[in-house]
């Protein structure tokens, strides 16, 4: 008999293919489903629909299925975070903290309190049990990668966790759940964030912060337009801005290039890779290393999720790293997450603080009252 593994059952094929791989492994398997949202009044959250996946699954395999709600200290360790990084004029990702702090935080000692040794989930990476401890890889099918969204995760967590599909291509995960006649096996899979579901984006942050409306302006404080609230746009963003063409700009595309909160102004310019759009380097927070943290080193850095990982050097520095990127990337913004590899194996990752455009920085126009 294999080890005792709880497995993260969503309601989802992966979760659902992962459970059937490790119970035909010979592992004593029993099944959580957690629910982290519970303000769905509007009917976008797909969490009873889940929990009914959940348990027709669980029927299959004859699994025990536990269930849990953490959505207190989801509101409190995740969504309190995602709410102040946008009200900063940040972007966040929920994605990444929830792992950290629900996942593989409270989920965790959950399952252990269970009787589980392992916690397990339908995530795509590998574990490689390395000299100093679990090494975290990405996934052999580049397309579902997800370790970017692992990389802040401690290496303490990954010791108890299994990703059985780290191996596996997602059309072979269909494929294994279709022949053992799982319920799930053609669920479409679940995208974006659950609070948010395929609800307007705009209607649902203004339930939650008060939109305060300002001027749209280029870096020499020229006003182009208005904005309904800095926390509706994201760097890089290029609808939604409201700019025409103009005789004095043409016609081309305005992007958004900062947001410069103390005036609550946003900044635009033209053209998708306008210098002020182009990053060379930042600035990060506290860094999550998954092993000894080094002091200089050269590595490939990615800023999001399927992103191609780009040259850089990264040195430590106060409270975080600094990188120094050997090609820009565009629309690097803070609050965003940078996780770093090596080859194929994530060395941990920190949160975006400050980039440096290609171009000077924006410098805001000066007033009367400045000295």
């Amino acid at each position: 008999m294999g080890e005792r593994v709880i497995v993260a059952l969503s309601g989802g094929v992966d979760s659902a293919v992962a459970a059937l791989l490790l119970q035909r492994a010979g592992h004593s398997v029993e099944a959580l489903h957690m629910s982290n949202w519970d303000d769905d009044g509007d009917g976008y959250c797909t969490a009873a629909a889940d929990v009914q996946a959940a348990q027709a699954v669980a029927d299959e395999l004859g699994l025990v299925l536990h269930r849990v709600s953490f959505a207190a200290e989801y509101r409190a360790r995740v969504f309190r975070q995602f709410l102040d990084e946008y009200a900063a004029g940040g972007t966040p990702n929920p994605d990444v903290v929830c792992n950290r702090e629900v996942k593989f935080g409270v989920c965790l000692r959950y399952a252990r309190r269970l009787g589980g040794v392992r916690l397990a989930t339908g995530h795509y990476a590998r574990l490689v049990a390395g000299p100093d401890g679990t090494r975290l890889l990405r996934a052999l099918d580049r397309a579902k990668d997800q370790s970017y969204f692992l990389q802040q995760v401690p290496r303490a967590a990954l010791d108890a966790a299994l990703f059985p599909l780290g191996d596996l291509t997602k059309a072979e995960v269909r494929s294994i759940a279709r022949a053992a006649g799982l319920p799930v096996h053609d669920r479409p899979d679940s995208t974006g964030i659950c609070f948010i579901g395929e609800r307007p984006f705009r209607e649902f942050l203004s339930r939650y912060l008060a939109p305060l409306p300002g001027p749209i302006e280029t870096p020499d404080g020229e006003r182009l337009g208005s904005h309904d609230g800095l926390m509706f746009h994201t760097i890089g963003q290029r609808h939604g801005l409201g700019i025409g063409g103009s005789r004095r700009h043409g016609a081309e595309p305005w992007y958004v290039a900062a947001k410069d909160a103390s005036r609550n102004v946003l900044i635009a310019v033209q053209g998708h890779d306008h210098p002020l759009l182009l990053t060379t380097g930042f600035r990060t927070g506290p860094v999550c290393w998954l092993g000894p943290p080094p002091a200089e080193f050269g590595c490939g850095v990615q800023v999001r999720h399927r992103q191609a990982a780009v040259a850089a050097r990264v040195r430590a520095a106060a409270d975080g790293v600094q990188v120094e990127l050997d090609a820009p990337l565009r629309a690097v913004a803070s609050g965003q997450y940078a996780a770093f590899y090596t080859g194929d194996e994530c060395l941990g990752g920190a949160p975006v603080v400050e980039a440096w455009p290609a171009a000077r920085r924006y410098n805001p126009p000066r007033t009367a009252e400045d000295p």
